[in-house]
């Protein structure tokens, strides 16, 4: 077992502040400490509560699968026209953390009561695509697709940056995140590496490059997102993701040539091997440990 890291007062202080920033959201706040000794949806001794904790294979994975979900017309017609992202790309993605974070690590309560409201709100988002195409935020088809490239994104990020798993744990992975799948309406959501492959191959053909997965590109480059200290290697971060989105998507969103150097890859993996050993008491995986009576680097 690899020993914990908590850094010196300057250091930790600021990765902190930047966590608590990352998930701060201005209509609500969600208590990860309570109620105390409430489950969460997923066990503590699960893959996910382990992929999830490392903040920097989270950043990574997130990027991968929004360039996976761009690719399919009607969901980069809902995020792009109905969401806050070209505007306010930092709110976005901090209402988009948390509930990432919230689903993992939340109280079962807390959890569903979320997953409802979001339910409700994807409830409106309806409309057309350029070719014409009819969507709506809801549909089953796309919820399978946006929860499957979410949970490949995360999975990846933590099995290429900072430890290799094994084939069981993946699919233990894919089917522990099942129960919330369902609860957000993605009923045919992957439940094996296997069923993954499965979905991929059924939605290769609906797949298309877009101008807009560069524009997603370009913002996810510019916009302060990580704390000062790591900003520098952000634009490194986002090729990190490029290179894990598969070849053959790769190839046609037109993304050869955007992933990271030899060298690079290894930085990242250094980097995602540190990052996978500190324990920052705001992380909502830390105060879930505490809600449950576990330690903080359970």
């Amino acid at each position: 077992m690899t020993t914990p890291i908590i850094l010196p007062w300057p250091f930790q202080s600021s990765l902190e502040a930047a966590t608590r920033a990352l998930l701060a959201n201005d209509r609500s706040y969600i208590d990860f400490l309570r109620p105390a000794g409430e489950d969460a949806l997923v066990s503590p001794d699960s893959v996910s509560w382990r992929v999830f904790k490392n903040p920097l294979s989270l950043f990574i994975g997130g990027i991968t699968a929004v360039i996976m979900e761009l690719a399919e017309p009607r969901v980069r017609a809902g995020v792009w026209e109905h969401t806050t992202f070209r505007k306010d790309p930092i709110a976005r993605l901090q209402r988009t953390g948390l509930a990432a974070m919230v689903t993992i690590y939340g109280a079962r309560s807390t959890a569903e009561a979320m997953i409802a409201r979001v339910r409700r709100m994807h409830d409106k988002i309806a409309g057309t695509t350029p070719s014409g195409e009819a969507y709506c935020a809801n549909d089953p088809e796309l919820l399978n697709w946006v929860h499957g490239t979410a949970a490949y994104g995360f999975l990846q990020a933590y099995h290429a940056y900072v430890r290799p798993l094994s084939l069981s744990e993946r699919d233990r992975y894919y089917a522990e995140g099942i129960q919330a799948a369902a609860l957000y309406g993605a009923i045919g959501a992957p439940t094996s590496e296997a069923d993954l492959e499965m979905l991929f191959h059924a939605t290769a053909g609906r797949l298309e490059r877009s101008d807009i997965v560069f524009e997603f590109l370009a913002i996810m480059r510019s916009v302060p997102i990580l704390p000062l200290l790591l900003r520098p290697i952000q634009h490194l971060l986002v090729r990190a993701a490029v290179d894990l989105t598969p070849f053959w998507l790769r190839t046609i969103l037109g993304l050869n040539g955007h992933g990271l150097r030899p060298w690079e890859a290894k930085v990242v993996r250094e980097a995602g091997a540190f990052a996978d050993r500190l324990v920052l008491e705001s992380h909502p995986a830390v105060q879930a440990s505490r809600r449950l009576g576990l330690p903080a680097a359970s």
